[in-house]
């Protein structure tokens, strides 16, 4: 058994400079929880694969291609490969959500 604490895990150095942390990283999965504090965002950018968002915490806005939606706490959201993305923490509160990405990324994501 693994147990991971998100609080113990570093926070890895991404172009976005927000709090991100690896919490699952197998070759077959990468699962990764990200805090946005208020008024931080995710620099908008394309994954190479299928991507799920899970919110843990707070209210933010999230865009997916040419769809932008604000999600609270216990919202699933689909991202499909090739599509670009992007959060947006406009509240006043802290966003904390968690990124799934099936399967494991072999090539890079793409800034926009």
């Amino acid at each position: 058994m693994n147990i991971v604490e998100m609080e113990k895990s570093p926070v890895v150095d991404t172009p976005h400079k927000v709090d991100v942390r690896k919490l699952y990283d197998t070759r077959n999965a990468l699962t990764v929880h990200i805090t946005l504090q208020p008024g931080e965002k995710l620099k908008k950018h394309i994954t190479p694969v299928d991507v799920f968002f899970y919110v843990l915490e707070g209210q933010g806005i999230v865009e997916i291609g040419d769809e932008k939606k604000e999600v609270s706490k216990d919202t699933l959201i689909d991202s499909p490969a090739h599509i670009p993305h992007c959060w947006y923490n406009e509240s006043q509160n802290k966003l904390r959500f968690l990124v799934v990405k099936v399967p494991k990324p072999t090539a890079e994501t793409k800034l926009l």
